[in-house]
Formats: C-alpha cells, structure tokens, sequence
C-alpha cells in the first residue's frame, strides 16, 4: 500500500484527497508534455503597441470608470531573500578555508568580484545606514577592509540585519532624504498613484510566508500612517498564507514518496502557482498583480504610473465589450448569424483568438456555444517588456485543446530545447514577462470565476532538489501567470523597460535605476 493511515491523517490534516496525492506520483512517473507554442507573440503578431494618443485615452477610461469597481493590488511576497544573498553566503563559506587574516586576499580572486564590488561601494545600499550603525555599536567599520567577513556576516546574521532570514519584501531597497524605504513600502507608494478609489482609499494585499507574517503586520503597523498622510489615501491591507492543500508531495528517485526519518511524508511548497487559490478567494473588479521585488524610486514611478493605467484602460475597455456581447447572447433567441459574425472578429481581432478549421463546419447553434465559451473567461491585460537578457518566461502563440490558437505565457522550462522546432521558437521569443498584469476575475454577471478550473493542469515541472543527504524530485505546480491562467482571455501590451526594475541578486540594488541620483 503506498499510503498508511498516518500518511491518510496527514492528507486530512492539509486538505488533500488521496487521490490528488496519487496523481502527484503519477505526474512523476509520466513528466509534463511540451507546450504545444506555435510561434512566439511578437510586435503586431499578439502583442500590442500603444501610440502616445492610445495610452492617454486608456489611461482617461480608466480614471473615469474606477467610480464603482473593486480595486486592489496584489503583490506575491512569500519568497525569501536567501537566493538574493547567495554571493555572501558562497565567499562565507568558502573564505573558511582560507585562514582568518587573508580573508582579503581570498576575495581579491578572479571569481569575487561581485563581493568586491559590493563591500567596495557598500556605502550605495539603501541599508548602509542601519548596516554602520549596527556595527559600529560592535566596535566595527563597514568601510575599513579589515572587517570585510563581519560586514558580510552583519548583513546576513540575526546579530545585524538578518536579511539571510526575512523575506525580499522587508529589505530595504530605496533611500531618499527622509529615510529608506522597504520593498514593501514601495508597493504602498505606488499603490497609491494609480490602485486607489475615488475615496481615496488604496487595497493592497500581500501574500506571505507564515513566518514572516507577523514582521510585516509590524512594518505596516509602523508605516501606513506615514504614508496614509503623505499621499492623502486610507490603506486597507489584507495578508493571505500559501494554503497547505497546495503543497506538493516529494518523491524518492523511483518516483517513490520521500519519507522523513521520522516516517513521515515530505511535502514541499507547490510554487508561485499555487498562488491561484489565494487569487480565487479575493472579491476585486480589478487586480493588479506585481513581484515584491519589482519596484522603482519615486523618481521612476511616474512611467510605471503611466502604462499601469493605461493597462487597466484596456483592461475595462475589453470587459465592457465582452459583458455586453455576452448578455447579447443571452437574450438573442435565434443565434443571430450577423451577431455572431461580430463575436468572432472581436475575438480575433481584440481578444487574440484564432479559431479552429472546423469553426467553417459548425452549425449556428453551435457557433454560438463557441463564442460564449471563448468570452466567458477571466480576462487579463499584461505588460511585454523586449527581451534584453533577463530571465524569465515570454509570450507565445499555443494550441488550446480545441484546435483555436490564443496567448499564453510559457517559461523555457515547459519547452523541449532539444527538440529544434521548439528551440527556435522560444529563442525566436522577441519579448519577456515581467509579471505586470491587470486582471479582471468575474464574470458578466457579476459572480466571480472559479479560478482554478481556468488553470492547464499539464503546465507545471519537476526539479531536482536534496534533504538530508538524499536525492529527491520535487513538483511545482503550473505558474500563477503561467499555467495556472493558461485558458483565460490574454492580451499583451509592450511596455518600456523602465517599468522593469527586479532585484534578483543584493547586487541588483547597485543598478542606476535604485539609486539616489546624487550618488549613482
């Protein structure tokens, strides 16, 4: 038997079926199939570009249709820091095997650069101040050679800021003249210039880990009056854990459940996707959705400002259309063949929808049916940025199931490089997906979608990862913007690299685009 009664418990106990936990094996045995791209969305093949007229306009229709819609920010903010500080924690580890006093001529190697960089210009980071400060109550200078491994300790260590162990969205990332500013804090500045009511008040909602939960209720017990009286707005704030039912079970190299010491089963967090239950239970008429770490200066918001409304524009342009379609629909007791007509161009033409061969074959009836399915989705307007060697997933051109094409986005991790087709279609990729998305989540009648019967079960991966010592695969389930809204109505929108400024590593924070413009 595979599973044993404690394992039945454990399954009660998160949430999950027995069921759902065998189809996670079988998943291991049978892998993923490849996303069926077509071509990759490129400039005017799938994705727009808005001329100066068309980004006023939008932004102007956004502005005068929020009066009564539900809006809110979402901002994925679950994920550590320790990848961000991987370079400190690498020269850590191995400047132990050098002796303590060439420490220093171990990070004068070819491959520290980065770390010399970094404790070369460590007085740039937002954080410096509290860094100094910290380590001169030690009797140390951050800026002095000599305390090289203590100013990398301090950064990481529960002793000096403890980054190594809080999440992204409570480093501080921005300094101005009367203080630093949090990337979480960020979120709150922007939020405010375009997420806000005509009451003036702004929603934002964080997902967190559960142990970081309560050092972000404190940071925004501390801030939000500061902010709520700089900008003139009331936040309401909301904060939403991963749900247990979404981890994924771990599996030995057989494809054999991993079992603790203990005996117990081993499940591992299912991912950004799984992001898709916390959406699901959010009651909004328009989303924004953003990383924790994609954030700007002020200097830099009002570009952001600019194309985040302008995609909130389409984003209502397009749902008032498909509303009203839809209740056409509905009171249409013939299935109009000239309505229809109409249906399927606007499909094609705004919505991005190829259809199928056999549309030519189908009776007026089912036409119809056609039509009201393919409109009556979740709809979602995302920022394209051109591809200048950032990582991350782009936007294709896929097969749906039912033989139409429509838009999706698609890591490279779905594809089969080896194949050539499929490798020259995701380097033929002109754009990437800088996670910059307006969403819409009801449907015409004003009831919310059940999100997760819009998500491609057939779109997640496996990865390999270790504990203790042994071998283990784990699951990730299909990406929040990936597949887990592969069968929502999709439009892509270019927007400018300035909208784009991600801190992946510490060292991201030296850019231009974070710094004070006196000292960058």
């Amino acid at each position: 038997m595979l599973f044993n009664e404690r394992d039945l418990e454990e399954f009660r106990t998160r949430g999950i079926t027995p069921e759902q936990a065998q189809k996670q094996i079988e998943r291991f045995e049978k892998g993923f199939p490849d996303i069926p791209a077509v071509r990759p969305a490129i400039a005017s093949d799938g994705i727009i570009r808005l001329t100066r007229e068309k980004i006023t306009n939008y932004r102007k229709f956004y502005e005068e249709n929020r009066e009564n819609q539900r809006i809110l920010k979402l901002v994925p903010a679950s994920g550590a820091a320790t990848r961000m500080f991987k370079a400190l924690y690498e020269a850590l580890s191995d400047g132990k095997k050098e002796k303590e006093k060439d420490f220093s001529l171990y990070l004068q190697r070819e491959g520290n650069r980065a770390i010399q960089e970094l404790l070369n210009r460590i007085g740039r980071f937002a954080f410096y101040p509290r860094l100094r400060k910290r380590m001169e109550a030690k009797g140390m200078d951050p800026d002095k050679p000599k305390y090289a491994r203590e100013t990398l300790e301090m950064i990481l260590k529960e002793d000096g800021l403890n980054y190594g162990n809080l999440p992204k969205g409570l480093i501080l990332f921005h300094r101005y003249t009367q203080g630093e500013r949090t990337a979480a804090e960020e979120h709150l500045a922007e939020g405010a210039h375009y997420a806000s009511t005509p009451d003036h008040t702004v929603h934002v909602h964080f997902t967190v880990s559960p142990e970081h939960i309560d050092l972000f209720q404190r940071l925004m017990d501390e801030k939000i009056p500061l902010y709520e009286k700089e900008y003139g707005v009331t936040y309401r704030l909301d904060f939403s854990l991963q749900k247990p039912s979404t981890d994924t079970l771990a599996v030995d190299m057989a494809n054999r459940p991993f079992r603790e010491k203990d005996g117990t089963l081993l499940f591992r967090p299912g991912g950004h996707g799984a992001l898709i239950e916390n959406l699901n239970d959010i009651p909004a008429d328009v989303i924004f959705i953003k990383n924790i770490d994609n954030v700007s200066p002020d200097r830099l918001k009002p570009v952001t400002v600019k194309y985040k409304k302008a995609l909130a524009g389409i984003l209502l342009t397009l749902r008032e259309k498909i509303f009203r379609y839809l209740h056409m629909l509905d009171e249409a007791q013939d299935h109009s063949p000239g309505l229809v007509k109409e249906i399927l161009s606007f499909l094609e033409q705004e919505l991005c929808v190829r259809h199928p061969g056999k549309i030519h074959r189908m009776s007026q009836e089912e036409r119809a049916d056609y039509c009201r399915i393919k409109l009556n989705r979740p709809l979602r307007v995302c920022g394209m940025v051109k591809n200048e060697g950032e990582p991350g997933g782009g936007p294709f051109w896929v097969k749906n199931p039912d033989g139409s094409l429509g838009l999706q986005i698609a890591e490279s991790s779905q594809f089969n490089l080896n194949n050539p087709d499929q490798r020259k279609i995701f380097r033929s990729s002109t754009h990437f997906n800088p996670v910059d998305l307006v969403c819409s989540t009801l449907d015409y009648q004003g009831n919310p979608f059940y999100l997760p019967d819009f998500r491609d079960p057939d779109t997640g991966f496996i990865s390999k990862k270790s504990k203790n010592g042994k071998d283990l695969k784990a699951l990730e389930l299909p990406g929040l913007w990936n597949g887990a809204m592969a069968n929502w109505n999709t439009v892509f929108v270019e927007v400018p690299p300035e909208t784009f400024t991600p801190v992946k590593t510490v060292m991201d924070l030296l850019r231009k685009e974070h710094l004070p413009e006196d000292i960058s």
